[in-house]
């Protein structure tokens, strides 16, 4: 690639305030229980993030990369990256949105930027629990949440240095975890992004071993607490559900991604029209 990318590292302390409980406590179907059944649990994980602390880290990769689009690809530092599109428009909305809609097309002649990230943990950060099984639990829901916060700080990081793009943000942690700040993180393997073969060229771009990640013949992550996916600035974007993919999307991303409709059928059989 013609541009660095950054590596970091974080002590656990440093993502704990980025952790998102809510999701902590939806892991382990507590939405919704007595609050002293939260406050025990919350308390042993807190124990458990301390004393992590004292011997793990976590890390990300990530970079920030000339873009343009062109048509429903997005081109990333000259890496021609095929997206999808919904084939019905959000409700309430009259698009149908696709995340190469977030830079500037290729015909303008102006180049864009997009970024590229993964994130995650030290691969043995959950195993000196595995003997007790609600240990074992606790540490595979916390190393998800620390994954995920260090995206999170990663994303801070870059909107207001490295990328530079909004330098005097100042939001409280509510506001984050709400997602008030300018641009969106999608991750790969959810709703926008369901291919995680996309993985695979991800990792080519951002040398994804360099923080510990490798990947299965799926395209999924390993430690399966990771978090990859891509990084826009615009104003106007905002996070949507691809929803179900017909026969034509399908064979056009397969031409696309110059590889066999059978091939890309696995990896997208759950976004699939029936």
């Amino acid at each position: 690639m013609k541009h660095t990318v950054v590596r970091l590292s974080y002590s656990v302390h440093e993502i704990q305030p980025y952790i998102n409980w809510i999701y902590f406590y939806y892991a382990w179907s507590m939405n919704g229980k007595p609050d002293e059944a939260k406050q025990k649990l919350r308390h042993d994980a807190e124990d458990m993030l301390a004393e992590m602390d004292k011997h793990y880290k976590t890390h990300a990769v990530f970079g920030v990369f000339p873009a343009n689009s062109d048509g429903d690809d997005l081109i990333l530092d000259g890496v021609r990256i095929p997206m999808l599109r919904q084939q019905h428009p959000s409700r309430g909305s009259q698009v149908c949105l696709c995340l190469a809609d977030y830079v500037r097309p290729l015909s303008s002649g102006v180049a864009d930027k997009a970024g590229a990230f993964c994130s995650s943990v030290d691969s043995s950060l959950t195993a000196d629990y595995e003997s007790d099984p609600y240990q074992r639990m606790l540490s595979q829901t916390l190393a998800d949440r620390l994954a995920e916060g260090t995206a999170e700080k990663m994303h801070e990081e870059v909107r207001r240095k490295y990328w530079g793009y909004a330098p005097d943000e100042h939001l409280t942690m509510d506001d984050t975890h709400a997602e008030r700040y300018q641009g969106i993180r999608p991750a790969i393997g959810y709703p926008s992004l369901p291919d995680t073969s996309v993985n695979f060229i991800l990792s080519d771009i951002l040398d994804m071993p360099s923080i510990g990640v490798r990947l299965t013949e799926s395209g999924m992550m390993i430690p399966h607490a990771s978090v990859s996916g891509f990084m826009f600035a615009h104003p106007k974007a905002r996070y949507f559900d691809l929803g179900k993919i017909g026969e034509d999307q399908l064979r056009d991303y397969a031409r696309r991604r110059n590889l066999p409709v059978v091939v890309l059928r696995k990896y997208l059989q759950r976004s699939l029209a029936r």
